[in-house]
């Protein structure tokens, strides 16, 4: 049975909505880079910059500013105006979402800490989810500038480094959610050994999935080999080791970084089938069961995403719902890993 401090239970909630928003901020992300908006605001305020150009000649002065940067004149040259303002709007509302979540978090976390309801472990833990949130706004800049000197085009390494932080940070604050929920359970000792060291190689997997992507999205490498299972009709396809040193191939390299996706997606497929065969067998609790349950559901739903948008050339919707749905699947796995790791620890008491 599951009992939770009602002193927690704001807490937890406040962390979940925080969870929920950075959610919404990766899959709002995704469309920006997909409807390649991302370089449309051409300097970074977060102070003034909450203030979008409101009059027809603010307007043109915010044009002509993306007028002098490498995206303007080397692909979107015959831009007009009308044009501009879309692609502005949406990279607007990306930097607009990512201030909100940091009042979402600073304004109830000032708060709490001035009534004295956050437990003193926790205190540390999210002090360190805002100076990651911090970092994460620095970081997005810093990829913005890389499409800004001399090509047109985000660094991959930036927007993966981008990426990776925002999913530690959503991953981090629902541990802390999970944790607080738990915090008070009483429970049965239920499997002498649940397969913990399996859901968390699972959910480093679906973390190692979730960088690979970022890759993919950074060089473009979806809207190349559009064919499944084969690529362009090679199972392997050539000149994945073409460029020197051979390690960039891994990184840059188009055929190179979605064949390494693939594979990543069929190793975790498998890894996710056996965790889910290992929980069945377990003597687990009916709730991780159900973790479980919905981890091999979702991973499901995200290969057929995932094949679904490369046989139709990354169309924006599917894309986005496509890397929506790899943080559902880390949100399952971190949800099976704590799990199990709360089960064994009840154990061993």
């Amino acid at each position: 049975m599951w009992v939770t401090n009602a002193g927690h239970k704001p807490i937890a909630a406040w962390l979940l909505i925080c969870c929920v928003a950075v959610f919404a901020m990766v899959v709002v992300g995704g469309v920006t880079r997909l409807t390649q908006s991302g370089l449309s605001m051409v300097d970074w305020q977060p102070i003034m910059g909450v203030v979008p150009p409101l009059t027809d000649d603010e307007w043109r002065q915010a044009f002509e500013d993306y007028q002098q940067f490498p995206e303007y004149q080397k692909i979107n040259r015959y831009m007009t105006l009308a044009e501009f303002k879309p692609i502005f709007w949406l990279e607007y509302s990306h930097r607009i979402l990512g201030r909100t979540i940091g009042l979402i978090f600073l304004l109830p976390l000032l708060f709490f800490w001035y009534t004295r309801r956050i437990p003193r472990r926790l205190a540390p833990k999210l002090v360190g989810v805002f100076c990651l949130g911090g970092l994460q706004g620095l970081l997005g800049w810093y990829m913005v500038q890389s499409g800004l000197v001399d090509e047109p085009h985000v660094s991959p390494y930036r927007l993966t480094s981008h990426l990776a932080l925002a999913v530690l940070i959503y991953g981090y604050m629902l541990w802390l959610v999970l944790d607080l929920y738990a915090r008070d359970q009483r429970m049965r000792p239920w499997s002498v050994d649940p397969p913990w060291r399996l859901s968390l190689f699972v959910t480093m997997f679906v973390g190692l999935m979730i960088i690979s992507g970022g890759f993919v999205a950074g060089t473009k490498a979806g809207f190349a080999f559009n064919t499944f299972p084969t690529m362009n009709g090679d199972w392997v396809p050539q000149g994945i080791w073409a460029m020197q040193p051979g390690w960039r191939n891994l990184f840059e390299n188009l055929a190179t970084v979605q064949f390494m996706h693939r594979l990543i997606a069929l190793g975790l497929s498998i890894l996710v089938l056996l965790l889910w065969l290992s929980v069945l067998l377990a003597n687990v609790s009916p709730r991780v069961r159900l973790a479980a349950h919905g981890l091999l559901a979702m991973m499901v739903v995200q290969l057929v995403l995932g094949i679904t948008t490369l046989l139709n050339v990354v169309p924006v919707t599917l894309a986005a719902m496509h890397q929506g749905g790899a943080l559902l699947v880390l949100t399952m796995a971190l949800w099976v890993t704590h799990g199990v790791l709360r089960e064994k620890r009840t154990y061993s008491l």
